[in-house]
Order: C-alpha cells, then structure tokens, then sequence
C-alpha cells in the first residue's frame, strides 16, 4: 500500500467512543475521514457536524469506499459490521471487546487471515503514556496486582465489569506475562444492576506468575492503577494520574540511572527509585497510528485479533464463574 496517501477511514457508532475517535480521525496525520455511519442518523449528523467530516447513509458503500473501518458502536453489533468489512477485504479496528461471543471473535480472527486484513482491538490502555513509559524494561512479573475502579455511569451497563473494565487489565496482564493461564479463581457480585458490579480475580499462568485483578464501576473514587512485582524490581504504574514508578535492587557501588538512591542498612544493597519519564503521546491518537502503521507495513497490529480473542476468551472464563456463584 502507499506510504505517500493517507489511508481511508471510515466509522461505523456514532456514540460516546466513536466521537472520541472521529475527532481523533478527523485531525490525524494517517487518516482521511470518509464518513461516520449510525442507524440513530441524528446522532451520526451531531458528530459529523462536530468534526466537519461526512455522514454516510448505507453502512455497506462506506465500507466499499474505505481501507479501514473502525467499529465504535455497542458490542452486540461489532460482529456483523467486522464480517462484512472484512469479507469485503478491508481492515478493521474493533473496540473492547472484540465481539460478544468466542465463536464469533473466533470467526473473525479466521476470516482476517482468510482475506490477509488485519484486526486491531481498541485496548487503548496499551498506548497509555504510563505503560509507554515501560519501553525497554525487561519484565518477567512473579506477582500482577491491578484495581480499576469507576464511578457508575449507564453507559455500558448491558456488559458485565469485567467485560467493560477489567478485560483492559486482563489484555495488559496477558501481554507482559507471556504465558498460558493454568488457573481461574473468581468473585463478584451484582449490586445495580443484574451482572456483575464489582469483580475479583486470582490469574495463575503456566510460568509462575500470579495475577490479583479487581475492577469497580460503582466506586466513589475512581483508581486505575497496576503494580508490577519481579525478581529485584517493583513498578507501579497510574493509568488514570499519568506517572510510573520503579524501585530496583542494585549492588551497593554500581552505577545505575535513578532519580533517588536508598541505602540498605546492614547489606551491600541498594534500593534505586526511578520516577520513568512519560513519552508525550495521546493514547487514542496513538493506537490509530499504529493501526495505519500495520496495514502500511503488513504487519501484525500491537493489539490484534487474536489479542483480543484471548482477552475475551479469560474474561467470559472469570464471568462464567461469577454466573455460577449467583
């Protein structure tokens, strides 16, 4: 494909997330807008207004016009929009998570390959500048702690929490463990609506590494935070304050970058604490980019279907368990 154009965008949800990305669609260096769909039309023409970009009245002749279509609407409907993007031969971005079902994640990721597209999945937190910031750290976690806590809002009640929520931490957990998870251990309960509000989960991988994630979305005070624990390291990272934090264990003497430097009484050891520069990105803007960047490149996006798939795949694994206990 040529590096000279930019690429062909269209957008298929007109709501709260799809705004978010055709503002960012509309100002992007890869991107060239061709129309935003929605089956609401007035909300599709109050975004398209907002962003000067055009609003397209069959979903089927934007896909034929685009070379990508990003699919923002609610996630029973990502399913029949991506199968008929990607039977057409073009590449899509999909928002968390993926699809409702495995079978249906399933299908995609098969048809993609089929017709040689690339599917990228909108786990934007993966392009946060405080996990970014992380470039170039080896890391080989023993032990994953992660709390996500939201204020309730209505949207996205149809989705249990940990498929809203958690499933951001559970895609970051399986991208830096690296590993098959071996075991499940689940709590949860249901406290405004019928699924789960507040959900607690105890990941095991095949390696060793133990995961403890809880997700919220009926906190009062918001938290989107992970700690990072490995042999002479300990991070952690503020997804929602923008700022990463490590300590490293260092031989007393050696020359190592930090900003503070902490003594161990009585041992030959060291405590280095870092607080990481942030790379100066905007997430969003950031995953489109690398999207643009896979199809240009023909390579396999940072967050792909299979990515995705696999995210989905642990989340319905934890909530089936959350089902059970009811």
């Amino acid at each position: 494909m040529e590096n000279s154009r930019k690429l062909r965008a269209g957008l298929i949800g007109a709501g709260h997330i799809g705004r978010f990305h055709t503002r960012h669609l509309s100002q992007h260096q890869d991107w060239d807008c061709l129309g935003i769909y929605d089956t609401d039309n007035d909300r599709a023409q109050l975004v398209a207004t907002e962003f000067d970009v055009p609003v397209a009245s069959d979903h089927l002749a934007l896909i034929e016009a685009c070379d990508a279509i990003f699919i923002t609407c609610p996630t029973k409907f990502h399913f029949s929009y991506a199968r008929s993007a990607l039977a057409a031969g073009k590449h899509v971005f999909i928002e968390k998570p993926i699809s409702t079902t495995l079978e249906e994640a399933e299908e995609l990721v098969a048809l993609a390959e089929k017709n040689n597209t690339h599917i990228q999945v909108g786990h934007v937190e993966r392009f946060n500048p405080a996990l970014a910031a992380l470039d170039g750290v080896n890391l080989e976690p023993k032990f994953i702690e992660a709390h996500r806590l939201v204020s309730f809002v209505p949207r996205g009640i149809d989705n249990p929490v940990v498929h809203e929520n958690m499933i951001h931490d559970i895609d970051i957990i399986l991208s830096l463990v690296k590993s098959p998870v071996t075991d499940i251990q689940a709590n949860g309960l249901a406290v405004v609506s019928k699924l789960a509000d507040i959900a607690n989960a105890r990941l095991t991988f095949e390696n060793g590494c133990v995961a403890n994630v809880t997700a919220s979305r009926i906190s009062l005070n918001p938290m989107r935070k992970m700690r990072i624990f490995q042999p002479e390291n300990y991070i952690t990272i503020d997804f929602q304050k923008g700022s990463t934090e490590m300590y490293s264990l260092i031989e007393q003497g050696s020359e190592v970058a930090g900003d503070k430097v902490i003594p161990m009484e009585g041992s030959n050891k060291s405590i280095v604490y870092s607080n990481r520069e942030l790379p100066k990105l905007d997430a969003m803007y950031a995953e489109q980019a690398s999207f643009a960047a896979s199809i240009r490149q023909n390579e396999t996006p940072l967050v792909s279907g299979s990515d995705g798939l696999e995210a989905l795949r642990i989340a319905e694994l934890i909530n089936q368990q959350l089902v059970d206990q009811k």
